[in-house]
């Protein structure tokens, strides 16, 4: 996952703690960190994605 990707996630989880997030927000927010925990799960299991 690129930086730009990680940077989006604590903007959205930074935002959310100021203001609900709209639907579209937290559509993102939760596809960008399945996202991430697939990656993490694949790098922790020594697979490359």
């Amino acid at each position: 996952m690129n930086k730009e990707k990680i940077n989006r996630i604590n903007e959205l989880a930074h935002l959310s703690r100021k203001r609900p997030l709209t639907d579209e927000e937290k559509r993102e927010q939760a596809a960008l960190r399945e996202e991430y925990i697939k990656e993490f799960r694949a790098k922790l299991r020594g697979e490359n994605v």
